[in-house]
């Protein structure tokens, strides 16, 4: 199986991209934030690798740290989460913003995830409490520590507002009136809170 991919990066989505190694181009699905991270077309890119196995397909998702591989792993091991809604839930949150979600029992953050109602929300807040290890990062949701920096946090919230379904016109006036500093579950708490306002 597949676990680490070094290579050149020819081709870029949102939601995935192309690592050419040896000759070989290899398609890796990727968070928005990790396919930002990973610089300009023609660069050297090292992508941590979930080699994902079903009877009719093989699918490579890919991470720029081992951590977030590692919460990935973790999500897709809860019942009734495949991978799909494994990157949907790390495309809005990064890992300290889940474990502080967890932390905080913050049903209606993961309710923000597209495809997660209450009652799934609720089922995953007490499995994946036990599936990952929140605890060096409660650590820093408890002192403040933002999770991610503004531009990344901003990315996350248009991201997250887009597959919501509001029209690219209402996510550029909800991004515009955001605080400049703020992690991007509160970030985005406060676009949609703009949003409901103005309808």
């Amino acid at each position: 199986m597949i676990g680490l991919l070094r290579g050149t990066l020819a081709l870029r989505d949102s939601d995935e991209v192309i690592v050419e190694t040896a000759g070989v181009g290899y398609r890796v699905a990727v968070s928005p934030d990790t396919s930002a991270t990973l610089g300009e077309l023609g660069q050297d890119v090292l992508l941590h690798i979930h080699h994902h196995i079903r009877e009719d397909a093989q699918t490579l998702y890919g991470f720029d740290t081992p951590h977030k591989r590692q919460v990935f792993e973790g999500l897709i091991s809860a019942h009734g989460v495949g991978p799909a809604m494994g990157m949907a839930i790390l495309s809005i949150y990064g890992p300290s913003e889940l474990a502080g979600i967890l932390a905080s029992d913050d049903i209606d953050a993961l309710c923000l995830v597209p495809g997660v109602g209450k009652k799934t929300a609720a089922r995953l807040l007490v499995e994946l409490k036990s599936r990952l290890d929140i605890g060096d990062v409660t650590t820093a949701v408890a002192s403040g520590e933002p999770a991610d920096g503004p531009a990344d946090a901003r990315s996350v919230v248009r991201q997250a507002l887009g597959e919501l379904g509001y029209s690219a016109e209402e996510v550029r006036g909800a991004v515009a009136a955001l605080p400049p500093e703020g992690d991007s579950s509160v970030l985005l708490k406060a676009a949609l809170r703009h949003l409901a306002s103005g309808r």
